[in-house]
């Protein structure tokens, strides 16, 4: 069923790093009630994440970087441990996760392969993200990653079970890495 929406204002708020919108609209409802709703949006582009996992070792490959918003929300040093991840900019997905992959984890992937794609906040944010894992071994090292320009980010191999401990203990609570590492688990390609 397709909804009746009717923009009443677009307001652009700001484009300082991304665009942020303040949107009215009406909301024909399916039983036909028109509700009126105001919303901020915003829209910061689409991204790409991929979890390098060695089935050999029973590995993974994660990065850990200071991140602002979780700073401001509560995590006192504001480092959070990821998957490997970047704004698509103009790049395909396949294709944006394979150059973050090489400048912050220094592996050179070249079979990556896509799970699914997901919104992560659709309530207020726009942004829909590309999920890929990829097998990684030392033969693919092209770098010792970290990241470029001023990012600060360091690499950390884990064995796959203590990935998945940390999860539990809180140590990893970044929503696309737990669901990678989940899917992982849950795939067999660990086992």
């Amino acid at each position: 069923m397709s909804l009746n929406i009717n923009v009443i204002k677009d307001k652009i708020l700001s484009e300082n790093y991304f665009v942020l919108r303040n949107i009215t609209y009406d909301l024909t409802q399916k039983n036909g009630a028109v509700v009126q709703h105001k919303r901020e949006v915003y829209d910061r582009g689409n991204g790409a994440t991929v979890l390098l996992y060695n089935p050999q070792k029973q590995s993974v490959v994660l990065v850990r970087q200071f991140r602002v918003a979780t700073w401001v929300n509560g995590n006192a040093d504001g480092m959070l441990i990821e998957t490997c991840a970047g704004l698509l900019d103009d790049d395909e997905p396949e294709d944006c996760i394979r150059k973050e992959a090489i400048e912050e984890t220094g592996y050179q992937v070249s079979n990556v392969r896509k799970v699914f794609q997901l919104y992560m906040s659709p309530g207020g944010v726009t942004e829909i993200v590309h999920f890929f894992i990829a097998e990684y071994d030392e033969r693919l090292r092209d770098n010792a990653g970290g990241g470029v320009d001023d990012e600060d980010i360091d690499v950390l191999e884990l064995p796959f079970t203590r990935a998945i401990e940390m999860i539990r203990s809180g140590e990893i609570c970044d929503g696309k890495t737990v669901i990678l590492l989940q899917y992982l688990q849950a795939s067999g390609l660990m086992a």
